[in-house]
C-alpha cells in the first residue's frame, strides 16, 4: 500500500468513526429523556426530524448504521449478533428486559461520561428533564 492508498484509508477511517460518534450521541439526546426507553421506530423518526431540523444529510443507509452503532454499544442485545457488544457494565445502550418487542433505552449517567470523554470541547452532557408532577 502506497502513502495515497493509506492516507485514503484512514481518512476513511476518520469519517466513519466520526459518524458512529455522532450516531451514538444523537441516539443519546432523543432516549435520555425517555426513562423506559423507545421504540426502534419512534427512535429512527426522532432521529431523521432531528436530521431534517438541522438540514443534516440522511444517507440511504442511515438506518443501518444506526442499528449498528446501538448493536455495538448495547449490554444485552440477545439475538446471537452481539459479538461486537460492549461489556454490560459499560455499555450505553440496553433493551429493558420488562418491555415486550423491540425497544432501545440509554444509561444516562454512562452517556453522561461518555459525551463528557468525547465532547469534552463542548460541555457535552445529558440530563433527564425535571419530572412534572
Amino acid at each position: 500500500m502506497d502513502y495515497r492508498q493509506r492516507t485514503n484509508a484512514d481518512e476513511s477511517v476518520a469519517r466513519k468513526s466520526y459518524g458512529e460518534r455522532r450516531i451514538i450521541a444523537e441516539l443519546i439526546t432523543v432516549l435520555a429523556p425517555q426513562r423506559g426507553g423507545l421504540r426502534r421506530w419512534s427512535v429512527m423518526r426522532a432521529l431523521r426530524a432531528n436530521r431534517e431540523r438541522d438540514a443534516i444529510e440522511i444517507s440511504q443507509k442511515f438506518e443501518d448504521e444506526v442499528e449498528r452503532a446501538f448493536r455495538r454499544h448495547c449490554a444485552d442485545f440477545g439475538d446471537g449478533k452481539s459479538r461486537n457488544c460492549t461489556a454490560t457494565d459499560t455499555a450505553l445502550f440496553h433493551r429493558p428486559r420488562e418491555k415486550a418487542g423491540e425497544v432501545w433505552a440509554v444509561h444516562v449517567d454512562r452517556a453522561n461520561a461518555w459525551l463528557a470523554s468525547e465532547f469534552h470541547q463542548f460541555g457535552g452532557s445529558v440530563s433527564r428533564p425535571a419530572k412534572h408532577e
